[in-house]
């Protein structure tokens, strides 16, 4: 046998023989010049290599393109290395923090010393890019010994990789050179710059190093690369759209939620129309967990760090949450709730409870609170003091996968209705080869995951499996969905938890007389109401359906002698449990009309003397425009059908 060939295993099982040390750009050209004029990285053995690096042991091998994710991350990871190497030459006393690839393109952070950088800044660097690019440099990996790396980076005076290769450990480190730039990178990275078509700095803001508040502010550029000038104008014209429908400005212009600096910060106060579209979203969700058995529990925002010691809670997020809050009794501490499983299991223990008992299942929108960052805080989708729509079930192991399903159906249920039709589920599992990291043994795990596979099979679900990205108490179900213009959101998720039920001494009486610990599925439909809102506005573009608007009509008198009428028109409509206001303002009609279009009410109904004369009232509906003057009853029976129809 010939020791210098190496078995090449493809993604559709066929194997290829290949001498040792070839490349996976190499294995690329041998199939064909097409696929290598498109390969940007390669995953060897299920680790993301650089195309040019050699391959010298019988290795599966999967070419990456634009088309896989894990080409886009080497694209944007390259194009992230390409803005330092131009911030290098543009500012050479400039210091680099960390440029990771993101879900849509790059950031990266840098210490631009007494260089202050605006917008203003933006072309200059990227015609340096595109300078760069056109420099056919390539991109040289090495590796590099500790003591090495902490010279080289040490006398260019980069305190911050320093600080990163202080860290390392030798033996594992490497640098990436392109030109006259040197960047500490564990990489992968194209072979040059020269796919690399189209630029785009996008914004900038401050960040922390390692999200230390206590250290200098660096400024972290986003930008994004593509491999066609086309695709880059087709992702700007989608930002325009986002822009649009941004869910901190609808919701301004909706009146639905505001933030007050005087409140606090990343502290969501909720408007009349707000709180009536997040009332109508719970009850939505009441009604449903009312039909699968789901009994309505209150618990306090507060509880004795006690509780959340035994939970672990405390342990977990007691960095990232307020400060212990201490009562004039000496040594008595309450902590701000970061979530509501303990105080469930709580209610769990109340009482004795046999197999007969359970399921047992109760619900919560209970609010919790996190000390988020200042520069993390983002409108409603990142926030201090969020409710989840929470829900825990305790169940015996012969009942998980039913109980599983039944909230997968809650789940699609809710999705149907909103018209989230585009979604994905991830399946998450334990990592076979590092069992230490989580609780419970391998036969309730393998019952536990069987049941997540099962279910999600029989409730075709359009499944991804991820191994080790269960949590360390369980495995989980998250459901990832698409929005009106394609951004991908994280919305629901469905855990199993053996963790809490040991650590809170839960039991149940089994048919053999024996105790037995209960399994406990956290799940939340909607995740917490702040996000999901923000989601909706921004999937609707703030046009929500009719049973859920705040205001399902506005009543526009001509002039204020029809005001009477308006009054009997909304008395009216009030019968068919139908939702609306009247603009009694002195404006011209013209301009209710408009206002009316922007608040994106659904419909105006215009009155005057003919429409009080007959008892009608003129129809326009939002986007439209006229619809004919109607009977105020069938105006009633024509909003009650399509509410009917909306919520099936």
């Amino acid at each position: 046998m010939n020791n210098n060939i190496i078995n090449i295993t493809l993604p559709d099982n066929s194997i290829k023989q290949f001498p040792q040390s070839i490349t996976a750009m190499d294995i690329a050209k041998s199939i064909s010049e097409g696929l290598a004029r498109n390969v940007l990285s390669a995953t060897v053995n299920g680790e993301v290599w650089d195309a040019n690096r050699p391959i010298n042991q019988d290795s599966s091998v999967k070419l990456n393109t634009w088309n896989d994710q894990e080409g886009k991350d080497t694209f944007w990871h390259s194009s992230a290395h390409l803005l330092a190497s131009a911030i290098n030459e543009l500012y050479p006393n400039a210091k680099f923090g960390i440029g990771p690839a993101i879900e849509n393109g790059f950031y990266y952070d840098i210490d631009f010393g007494e260089n202050q950088i605006s917008p203003e800044d933006f072309t200059a660097i990227e015609q340096k890019m595109i300078e760069l690019v056109k420099s056919e440099t390539k991109i040289i990996r090495k590796d590099i010994s500790k003591s090495d790396a902490l010279k080289m980076f040490s006398a260019k005076k980069e305190n911050y990789k320093v600080e990163l290769i202080e860290e390392l450990q030798d033996g594992t480190i490497t640098i990436y050179e392109s030109g006259s730039f040197t960047d500490l990178c564990r990489g992968p990275h194209l072979t040059d710059f020269s796919q690399i078509k189209a630029i785009k700095i996008l914004s900038l803001a401050g960040a922390y190093f390692r999200g230390d508040e206590k250290r200098k502010q660096l400024t972290r550029l986003y930008a994004i690369t593509f491999p066609k000038k086309k695709e880059l104008d087709e992702y700007l014209n989608y930002l325009e759209e986002a822009k649009k429908r941004d869910h901190r400005k609808l919701g301004k212009e909706l009146e639905l939620f505001m933030f007050s600096e005087k409140v606090g910060q990343g502290l969501p106060i909720w408007l009349p129309k707000g709180a009536m579209l997040r009332e109508r979203l719970e009850n939505f969700l009441k009604k449903v967990q009312k039909e699968y058995g789901y009994q309505q529990v209150i618990t306090p925002h507060i509880g004795d760090v006690n509780l959340y010691k035994t939970s672990g809670h405390y342990q977990k997020y007691g960095q990232d949450s307020f400060q212990t809050i201490s009562t004039p009794n000496q040594g008595e501490e309450y902590f701000l709730k970061p979530m509501n499983c303990p105080h469930h299991a709580e209610i769990y223990k109340f009482k004795p409870h046999s197999y007969k008992d359970l399921p047992f299942r109760i619900a919560e929108f209970g609010t919790v609170y996190r000390y988020e960052q200042s520069g993390e805080l983002h409108g409603l989708t990142r926030v201090r003091s969020f409710t989840q729509d929470d829900a825990h079930i305790f169940c015996t192991p012969e009942q998980l996968k039913e109980e599983f399903c039944k909230v997968i159906d809650i789940v699609l249920y809710i999705f149907k209705t909103l018209k989230f039709e585009n979604f994905t589920a991830q399946i998450s599992l334990r990592d076979p080869n590092n069992k230490e990291k989580y609780i419970g043994s391998d036969e309730i795990w393998q019952q536990a995951e069987n049941a997540i596979i099962e279910a999600s099979a029989e409730r075709g679900l359009s499944t991804t499996t991820v191994v080790g990205e269960a949590a360390f108490y369980g495995p989980k179900l998250d459901f990832m969905v698409k929005d009106a213009i394609g951004r991908k959101w994280q919305l629901g998720t469905i855990q199993v938890d053996y963790n809490l039920p040991e650590r809170f001494e839960l039991e149940y009486t089994g048919s053999d007389n024996q105790k037995h610990r209960p399994i406990m599925i956290h799940r939340a439909p909607f995740g917490s109401m702040e996000r999901f809102v923000a989601v909706l506005i921004e999937h609707t573009s703030g046009k929500f359906p009719l049973w859920l608007t705040p205001e399902q009509f506005i009543i526009l008198p001509i002039s204020e002698k029809y005001e009477t009428y308006s009054k009997k028109v909304l008395s009216l409509l009030a019968n068919f449990d139908l939702r609306g206001t009247i603009d009694e303002r002195n404006e011209k009609t013209g301009k209710k009309i408009r206002d009316a279009e922007i608040e994106k009410i659904p419909f105006m109904l215009i009155v005057g003397e003919n429409e009080e004369g007959k008892g009608t009232v003129s129809v326009r509906k939002h986007g439209q425009g006229d619809l004919g003057e109607m009977l105020i009853e069938d105006f009633a029976k024509m909003v009650t059908k399509a509410v009917e129809e909306e919520v099936k």
